[in-house]
């Protein structure tokens, strides 16, 4: 299973033109916010309708009418999660004798990640405008680590996306401009429950492990109304995108031998997205900015195995709900050449504390972040923004009263705790006019 998580980070390496290491999500669910360093120092606020450079049709497609000539924008994201889980489990709610009741820890069990990116945008005539995009808006793993007494509910889990765009603006007048695009997702994911320590010479043994590849189109679109010279709104919809990871199963919970594999499907939805965001001038220094987004999480209903013998099985139950996002952000011209960035955001969880998972231990997020721009030439911009993220502490129980976590629970027990954690955030991005 190594190797194969190791394939997958050179696969992702390639992909987007730098290194990558997968990491808890630093968004809801599995979602990546994380698309350049110019948007990060004001913790996302009002990306779309804000056209800083060519990064800007990542969020919002019609923003490409707003930039001059030929310009690209290039940059990563270094994220460094601390994210905890704890707690303990009960030997008595297993019907196997014996059970010791354990308590359990398992620190930082998010890797270190770099998220690069790269954003071209040309400006054909007046109205119309053309993009091409390379990023990616899903990715996570978690490895709990062996010595978790509950990796019998899961003790790894990973989505790696990368995602191409080619995008064309219109500016229908000097107050409405459209825009749409066209997506393409390369995918990959893996889910492994093994038996805890707990169970003696049985521990280790997979009790469900599957993962998979496929790749898949999806769209966006996006409009921009002009106001006036200080006041725009943007409005932006990504489609859903469901990808079909086509690979194999191991382990018993699959009726599988140590030896044996199953080839199969799982189909992992990527949930459309929504974003509405407003840019205020208010004088020659001082603009604010603000959006709202929503993902439509509550299409991430459950994992399961679709086997090429016409079979089925459950891997994961999840239903999980719609997320919203609410963030407020201010930019400031100190000079001609240096300008201040900061915002403040909350993301709502996209789970319940019933349906919250060990292997996912999604929670409500708070963000705050600084960031400066500053102009090194006519045509050469430099950027950077820091971030600091806070999860709320949130319960987590597993069994939650499915049948897979029933089965699951009856080889090591019920876990009973509670996620904590927190998240840095360090960007740098360059933007370079022709």
């Amino acid at each position: 299973m190594n190797n194969n998580k190791n394939r997958l980070s050179i696969a992702v390496a390639l992909g987007l033109l730098g290194s990558v290491a997968s990491s808890n999500t630093m968004a809801a669910g599995f979602q990546l916010a994380e698309y350049s360093a110019t948007g990060l120092g004001r913790a996302y606020a009002g990306e779309a309708a804000i056209a800083d450079g060519a990064d800007a049709q990542w969020r919002n497609v019609a923003m490409l009418t707003y930039l001059e000539g030929t310009q690209v924008s290039v940059g990563g994201i270094y994220v460094n999660p601390n994210i905890d889980v704890e707690g303990s489990t009960d030997g008595s709610k297993s019907p196997i004798p014996g059970i010791p009741n354990t308590t359990t820890k398992s620190n930082d069990f998010a890797n270190d990640a770099f998220i690069p990116n790269l954003y071209v945008s040309h400006r054909v005539n007046q109205q119309l405008a053309i993009g091409f995009a390379v990023g990616t808006n899903y990715g996570m793993e978690t490895d709990l680590g062996d010595d978790f007494t509950a990796t019998n509910f899961g003790n790894e889990a990973s989505v790696l996306t990368k995602e191409v765009n080619v995008n064309m603006a219109y500016q229908i007048n000097q107050q409405l401009s459209v825009g749409g695009g066209v997506r393409y997702v390369m995918g990959e994911g893996s889910f492994g429950a093994i038996a805890p320590k707990q169970m003696g010479p049985a521990a280790g043994t997979t009790l469900k492990y599957m993962e998979g590849t496929d790749e898949a189109w999806g769209w966006q679109v996006g409009t921009a109304w002009q106001i006036n010279d200080a006041n725009r709104i943007g409005f932006s919809y990504k489609s859903e995108v469901k990808l079909e990871l086509t690979g194999h199963a191991e382990g018993m919970g699959f009726g599988l031998a140590p030896t044996q594999r199953k080839n199969g499907s799982m189909e992992l939805v990527m949930p459309a997205t929504a974003e509405l965001a407003s840019y205020h001038q208010l004088n020659d220094k001082i603009a604010i900015h603000a959006s709202f987004n929503w993902t439509d999480w509550s299409a991430f209903e459950k994992l399961e195995a679709q086997f090429n013998d016409g079979t089925s099985s459950m891997v994961k139950e999840e239903n999980w709900e719609d997320n919203y996002r609410l963030a407020i952000g201010g930019t400031y011209q100190l000079d001609q050449k240096l300008t201040l960035r900061s915002g403040i955001a909350y993301d709502t969880s996209a789970v319940s504390d019933k349906n919250r998972t060990i292997t996912i231990p999604e929670t409500d997020r708070l963000w705050l972040s600084i960031g400066a721009g500053y102009d090194w030439s006519k045509n050469l911009s430099l950027d950077a923004g820091f971030t600091y993220i806070v999860a709320k502490d949130a319960p987590i129980t597993e069994s939650r009263g499915y049948e897979s976590d029933d089965a699951a629970q009856a080889i090591g027990g019920q876990f009973t705790g509670e996620t904590t954690g927190n998240v840095w955030l360090v960007g740098v991005q360059a933007n370079y006019r022709f």
